[in-house]
């Protein structure tokens, strides 16, 4: 069956995706191949005068006989049409690849650079902003559980194996892909006290829109897959405001203990308040160990 038929047969329900506590926090939980999944987010405006930027989607569809969870933070900048409307399309977008169970990472990255191409078109919709943008996807498969995570930016993905963390995403610095970007006509500024951006503006090499600056920026994902096992404990997914303040294996020593993912994730976004962190955080946590 075409991966388009597939996606108009499924079923599309949501599996107490979101509480009733509100949008700033909740939970869900399935069943994949037998494994129960349970996972928890939280999100915490920063102190900055503009308008909530962050934005996530968790939860649970299934697409033939496949059972899937889907995760993602969306973390905008210069305003917050682009991160909703990835929080509205992405997914789907995704999904609707002709390949999506038999090429998943191909979809994936087809399907992240046709959503930059629409965001594009709507430019004078959506306005000048852009996006940066970490997903996760859950597949079952007969009795596995498949992991693929894709990113643009600087939201970033970080698995718990047996306690140690491991960095999934890649964080898309515009001094890594200096040569790239003056390949493309583009500079990257290096000030003092300021980090390195494109152009003089942004500080991440890869984001969905900033038409502006889409000629020296790319919506190429980095992509990885990864089987989920007995040593697998829990994934993170969060913006910079909590990444800018933690490290990978602070944060996965920080929630280790904690068996309730909302608990987690919402324990997380406080610690970075109370390091300082003045941006917008949101916070994915999945557990495998339920």
């Amino acid at each position: 069956m075409a991966g388009k038929e597939i996606y108009h047969k499924m079923k599309d329900k949501v599996k107490d995706a979101f509480s009733s506590s509100g949008p700033e926090t909740g939970k869900g939980k399935t069943k994949l191949s037998g494994r129960r999944v349970k996972h928890g987010y939280h999100l915490v405006k920063g102190k900055s005068n503009h308008p909530m930027e962050d934005y996530l989607v968790a939860e649970y569809r299934q697409v033939g006989e496949h059972d899937l969870g889907l995760f993602a933070i969306f973390d905008g900048h210069l305003g917050h049409t682009v991160p909703d409307f990835l929080r509205a399309h992405l997914f789907d977008n995704i999904l609707s690849e002709p390949e999506f169970l038999s090429d998943t990472k191909n979809a994936i990255r087809k399907a992240y650079l046709l959503t930059d191409e629409k965001i594009l078109e709507k430019a004078a919709e959506l306005g000048r902003g852009g996006s940066t943008a970490v997903t996760a996807i859950l597949i079952s498969s007969n009795d596995s559980v498949k992991l693929v995570v894709a990113n643009i930016g600087d939201s970033r993905a970080v698995i718990s194996k047996n306690g140690k963390a491991e960095q999934l995403s890649v964080d898309h610095e515009p001094s890594m892909e200096r040569q790239i970007i003056e390949e493309k006509g583009g500079f990257v500024s290096n000030l003092p006290g300021d980090v390195p951006r494109v152009d003089g503006q942004l500080a991440v090499a890869r984001a969905f829109g900033d038409r502006s600056l889409k000629k020296h920026l790319s919506s190429e994902p980095h992509v990885a897959e990864e089987v989920i096992d007995e040593s697998s404990d829990f994934l993170i997914l969060a913006s910079d405001g909590l990444w800018k303040v933690m490290t990978n294996q602070e944060a996965v020593d920080e929630i280790k203990d904690i068996r309730d993912a909302q608990a987690a994730a919402k324990h997380l976004t406080e610690q970075a308040v109370n390091r300082k962190s003045k941006d917008d955080i949101s916070c994915v946590v999945v557990n495998f160990h339920c």
